[in-house]
C-alpha cells in the first residue's frame, strides 16, 4: 500500500524548495580535504553548490580527487593555517577568484586533539600545548568566522534579510571531557560559548551562526586504531550503538544551511 498523494506532493514541494539553497551555497571548509570537513564538503558540492577547501599543505593531495571530479569552477584548494589572518583571507580571495562567487557558508572542521593529563607520568601539563590547542580550535574558529563574515555582509540579502550562516565544531567533550582532554575540552567549551554571542552579534547583518558538538565519529583520527578498540567504542554509544559516520555530518551541515530557522545552538 502505497502513501497517500498529499505525502508525495509534501515531499515533492520540501525537496524544491530546500536544494536550491544548497546550491546556491559558496561554502570555505576548514579541515575540509578529509574525516567531518571533507563531509559537508561532499554534501555542498553533489547538490550543485561550491567549496574551498582549506587545509593545511600536506593535505593538498586529498583535495584532487574532488577538484578533478567536481572541476576547478567548483572546488579547490587552499593552503590554510587557521590562525593566520593572511591565510583565510587567501581561501576566501580563491572563492572569488575562481569565479565561485562571495563565500556565504563558512564551516569550521580544522581542528587538534593534543592529550595530556594536567598531572601524569611526564609531569604537568605543558602550558605551550595547552595554549596551541586553544589557539587552534578556539581562536582560529573565531578567525575565520569574523573575516567570513566580513565577506558575508556584503552580498545582497535574500528575501527573508538573510546573507550567509557560520557552522562551527565544537565536540561531546566540551560537556563530558575525559581524562587527558583538558585543553581540548576548554577549546571546545569555548566554541560553544561563542556561538550565541556570535549569532547576536551578527543578527543584524542577517548572519546566521551555529555550532555541531559530534560524539565519536570514525574520522582518520580514528581509523587508525585497532579495530578491537573501535568497536569497544561503538559499543559504549548507547543508541545508535556505533561510531558516527561523517556522512551524518554532512547532513546535520545541510540541515543547518537549508533551515533558517536554526540560528544561535548547539546540536549536540
Amino acid at each position: 500500500m502505497g502513501y497517500p498523494k498529499i505525502s508525495s506532493l509534501l515531499f515533492i514541494h520540501f525537496h524544491s524548495h530546500f536544494h536550491p539553497m544548497l546550491s546556491s551555497s559558496v561554502g570555505i571548509i576548514t579541515g575540509g580535504c578529509s574525516g567531518l570537513g571533507r563531509s559537508a564538503a561532499l554534501r555542498i558540492l553533489r547538490s550543485g553548490g561550491s567549496a574551498v577547501l582549506a587545509d593545511l599543505p600536506s593535505q593538498s593531495h586529498l583535495a584532487d580527487p574532488l577538484i578533478e571530479e567536481f572541476g576547478a569552477a567548483k572546488c579547490a584548494f587552499s593552503p590554510t593555517d587557521v590562525t593566520s589572518e593572511e591565510d583565510v583571507n587567501r581561501a576566501l580571495d580563491k572563492a572569488e577568484d575562481s569565479g565561485m562567487g562571495v563565500v556565504n557558508v563558512a564551516v569550521n572542521c580544522a581542528g587538534i586533539a593534543t592529550p595530556s593529563k594536567v598531572l601524569g607520568k611526564r609531569g604537568v601539563h605543558d602550558l605551550e600545548l595547552f595554549a596551541n590547542v586553544l589557539k587552534v580550535n578556539t581562536v582560529g574558529t573565531f578567525n575565520v568566522n569574523r573575516l567570513s563574515a566580513s565577506r558575508m555582509s556584503s552580498l545582497p540579502p535574500c528575501p527573508s534579510g538573510l546573507r550567509g550562516v557560520l557552522i562551527n565544531t565544537a565536540s561531546i567533550a566540551a560537556y563530558d571531557g575525559q581524562v587527558g582532554q583538558c585543553a581540548y575540552a576548554a577549546s571546545k567549551g569555548a566554541v560553544v560559548s561563542m556561538t550565541l554571542a556570535m549569532a547576536r552579534d551578527l543578527a543584524p547583518t542577517g548572519i546566521r551562526c551555529m555550532t555541531i558538538a559530534p560524539g565519536l565519529f570514525l574520522t582518520p583520527l580514528l581509523e587508525g586504531l585497532p579495530e578491537k578498540v573501535k568497536e569497544e567504542l561503538g559499543r559504549q554509544i548507547p543508541c545508535p550503538n556505533k561510531l558516527g559516520d561523517p556522512e551524518d555530518f554532512g547532513k546535520m551541515v545541510e540541515a543547518i544551511v537549508t533551515n533558517p530557522m536554526l540560528n544561535g545552538e548547539t546540536i549536540r
